[in-house]
């Protein structure tokens, strides 16, 4: 549609002469139980014009507009709205914009999104706008620094409840037709993309939260956690509440700055896009964070951390908001960050910084190798580029980069920042500037130090990697030790680091253990010499980012990589051993370790991995590594031995612990041979048994698609499990499971749904999508390759950003690893340089991808 992708420019010339007083929004939601087409939205908009008679727009994505007033004067639709934007001519000073529209339900997660749940057929709605969706839903000026308070009305059907940012402001009104309408008070200023509306028959749990203020008072929080009526039996809303309650309370003791939204509601909704979003008072959550089936303790642990992710959120983003998209980080970054050390801090997760570690940043250094990295704070020129931006660059390495600047300027330096800047900037939008202003203050470093940190940290992009380097003498002993820094080929810049050294000795009984530690500022050099080690026995292995201070690849000397091959299992600190498994992953994903090395650590020693959240990465990093890394003439002999290894430690975990189920889960996978086969048709059918393992709905469907995957289950078996879990869950499941079967026809069936019709809705087809890609299938997928460069562009123009986003990334032909394949990518890319910029960036980073699998495959075969 015309103007649907708002640039910065437009949007600064917009603040550039608007401020907004007030939105009030009333959404007439009944239709939602028939054939859920078109909702009616009406929208009152209060705003001012600092130049009167200038012209300016109104964002509107919707299919139909019923009427248009301006300060009292019709306007005729067909004039002024071109599908996505209302022309406004002519502003006075003082403004009042009235739209009557019929907007659309949408089965995308993007705008209003409508689910029906299968077990009974109830209806549910939430709303999801990031970065630039509330248009669809009400008429707005649908940028973060037109900020204002809004009233919503929502008139829903009588069975149903209504929850918005604000509380109601009393019992709904009930209706000729036994509808209710829902008032709700004004919000607090914020920007339209963290409004929100969840409706429908959801099951609620209360709670509340009291804290003592500093001034006396006392704050009263109203809990709430929402999810549908047929997940109600598995809801643990009590442990919910507990990590709520130790958030609130760690955050009000750091920030500071009392939580100024009211209440406090949580809604875990279906076929959510995302993870979360932190909509203030009213946060959504995807539904999948409850548990029907027994999961890992890393499960709980995650939920905690995003459920403290987004708490973060209720002040870095939402009292406090960057002014455009290029500041997304002021957001993202704190709120990655702020997780996982308020998680460590407060809760009774404690493994938070070895999964992010671990975890976290190894999305960051994908990310930041791939040939459209960028700098933290970015130059994002349009809504598309905002969209895309929602990346392992502004969550992670921002995330990483704060670690490292609470190390540069010291805790309570760093602390008392956040609480100026929460202050000074309250209900307001800041720039990078704004929070470096208060931590030059705060720390003492002053407004060069930190532009410095700034250009080397937040400005530029690139991962650097630091290597040992140490010479001994004839006795052993370390005569000259250093820290080699290098720089990824064209991003240069080296940076200042604060890292540990660590220096690691192997006991009598075998274990490795920290002998020293020494803490030092790494220049922005190639070499930093440590003087402080010279004259210690050469150790065993070194660290040269120990505890995890600073953001970088860390790579090892000749004799600590020898050591790791040997006894990387006996590594005994968690989150040093995090560490190892890391840089030995990027070392594959580099090509510096041959991937079938890789297979082996895995198989040697992630059976001794005491924490169950870097055992199930080295499960998802060794799965990627065969399928993409091994080279072909290996991947037969490694995938039998990486599933002889799976069951090995299956068989060997203690029964019914998360060691043992998170074995079983990737057996499941894993599972290649005729006799693995038939154990995985045994565990399914129950005329197999593993003492303690409970095969439960969730490991069955993993069971059984690796069956139907192999040929041996199809229709008749899936439709019996899906009688058996007729669920949401279920049919999401069982869709990516039939979509797996291995034959030229399903293959056909699938690609026609996902890329030639418009039917599906966001969750399925993802699951069409991940049950197309079968490594094992390579051949069935293979021509598939071309049609997919011919259909890229239809996609992107004719689908909406999330869906065309899943296409182009997921039907990618990355198991048809070939020089062919990168050169056709090669060529749509020459011959598409006019293609829109996001569209291009995502083939670009298919392609990097695919150059690195076959980088990584050269590596292996010699």
């Amino acid at each position: 549609m015309p103007g649907t992708n708002l640039t910065r420019d437009e949007a600064r010339e917009r603040a550039g002469i608007l401020a907004v007083d007030g939105y009030a929004v009333e959404l007439d939601l009944r239709s939602a139980l028939g054939d859920g087409g078109t909702f009616r939205s009406r929208t009152t908009l209060r705003f001012r014009c600092s130049e009167p008679g200038a012209d300016s727009f109104a964002d509107l994505l919707a299919p139909h507009v019923r009427t248009v007033t301006l300060n009292g004067r019709e306007l005729d639709p067909a004039e002024v709205f071109d599908g996505s934007r209302v022309a406004l001519p002519g502003l006075a000073a003082e403004n009042e914009l009235v739209v009557d529209a019929d907007c659309a339900y949408s089965h995308t997660g993007e705008g209003l999104h409508r689910f029906v749940d299968p077990v009974d057929g109830e209806v549910y709605l939430y709303t999801q706008y990031e970065p630039a969706d509330a248009r669809r839903v009400f008429a707005n000026f649908e940028q973060p620094d037109l900020k204002a308070p809004f009233t919503f009305t929502v008139t829903a059907p009588a069975h149903w409840e209504a929850f918005s940012n604000s509380a109601a402001t009393g019992a709904p009104q009930r209706n000729e037709d036994r509808s209710l309408t829902w008032s709700f008070a004004p919000t607090q200023r914020i920007s339209t993309y963290i409004t929100a509306i969840v409706a429908g028959p959801y099951h609620v749990d209360r709670d509340h939260y009291t804290r003592e203020l500093p001034d006396g008072t006392t704050l009263e929080i109203p809990l709430g956690a929402l999810c549908r009526k047929s997940l109600a039996q598995y809801f643990d809303s009590d442990e919910i509440f507990t990590v709520t309650k130790q958030g609130l309370d760690f955050f009000h003791e750091e920030f500071d700055y009392p939580y100024p939204f009211g209440k406090y509601d949580q809604a875990f909704v279906p076929e959510y896009n995302i993870g979360a979003m932190e909509n203030p008072g009213c946060v959504t959550f995807r539904e999948e964070f409850i548990y029907r089936s027994k999961v890992t303790e890393a499960a709980y642990e995650s939920r905690a951390n995003v459920i403290l992710h987004e708490m973060a959120h209720m002040w870095f983003g939402d009292l406090v908001t960057m002014q455009w998209w290029d500041d997304l980080w002021l957001k993202e970054s704190f709120a990655d960050f702020m997780g996982a050390f308020s998680q460590v801090a407060a809760t009774k997760y404690q493994s938070g910084w070895i999964t992010f570690a671990n975890r976290r940043k190894a999305w960051a250094y994908r990310q930041d190798q791939l040939p459209t990295t960028h700098p933290i704070t970015a130059d994002i020129r349009d809504l598309e580029d905002a969209k895309l931006n929602f990346d392992g660059i502004t969550y992670a390495k921002g995330a990483a980069v704060l670690k490292q600047l609470v190390a540069y300027v010291g805790r309570d330096a760093f602390f008392e920042g956040a609480r100026r800047y929460f202050k000074r900037h309250a209900f307001g939008n800041t720039t990078l500037n704004d929070l470096l202003v208060v931590l030059a203050e705060t720390s003492g470093r002053g407004d060069e130090a930190m532009a410095g940190w700034s250009r080397a940290w937040l400005e530029t992009a690139g991962v650097n990697a630091l290597t040992p380097e140490l010479t001994v003498d004839a006795e052993g002993r370390i005569t000259d030790f250093a820290v080699l820094q290098d720089a990824a080929e064209g991003y240069p810049t080296l940076r200042p680091h604060r890292v540990a050294v660590g220096l690691y000795e192997r006991m009598e009984d075998g274990r490795l253990v920290r002998s020293k530690r020494v803490e030092l500022d790494v220049r922005a050099e190639a070499r930093t010499s440590v003087p402080e080690l010279v004259g210690l026995p050469r150790p065993a292995l070194v660290l040269v980012n120990d505890d995890d201070l600073t953001y970088c690849k860390m790579r090892f000397d000749e004799q600590s990589l020898e050591t790791l091959r040997t006894a990387l299992g006996d590594v005994q600190d968690p989150l040093a051993r995090a560490l190892c498994w890391s840089a030995v992953w990027n070392m594959t994903r580099d090509g510096l370790m041959p991937a079938r090395d890789y297979l082996d650590l895995v198989v040697r020693f992630a059976g001794r991995e005491s924490d169950i959240g870097v055992l199930q990465q080295q499960h998802a990093q060794a799965k990627l590594t065969l399928e993409q890394y091994v080279a072909p003439e290996g991947r037969e002999a490694a995938a039998l031995a990486l599933a002889e290894g799976a069951l090995i430690e299956l068989r060997a975990a203690a029964p019914g612990s998360d060691h043992q189920l998170a074995w079983a889960r990737f057996f499941a996978q894993a599972a290649h041979g005729p006799s693995d086969l038939q154990l995985v048709g045994g565990l399914l059918a129950g005329t197999a048994r593993i003492d303690g393992l409970d095969v439960d709905q969730e490991l069955r469907w993993a069971l059984l698609q690796t069956l139907v995957a192999a040929g041996l289950a199809g229709d008749t078996e899936l439709a019996a499990e899906l009688e058996r879990d007729n669920t949401a869950s279920g049919k999401r499941l069982e869709t990516a499971a039939r979509a797996a079967a291995p034959n030229a026809e399903t293959k056909a069936r699938t690609w026609h749904v996902v890329v030639e019709t418009d039917e599906l809705p966001n969750a399925l087809l993802e699951a069409e999508i991940v049950g197309f890609q079968q490594a094992s299938q390579r051949e069935l997928v293979a021509p598939y390759a071309e049609p997919y460069f011919e259909v890229l562009e239809k996609v992107w123009a004719g689908r909406s950003i999330e869906i065309a986003m899943r296409i182009v990334n997921g039907l990618f032909p990355r198991l048809v690893s070939t020089d062919a394949t990168l050169a056709r990518t090669d060529v749509w890319l020459a011959e598409h340089e006019d293609a829109a910029p996001a569209l291009r960036r995502l083939v670009r980073e298919c392609r990097d991808d695919l150059a690195r699998a076959l980088r990584a495959q050269a590596c292996d075969a010699r």
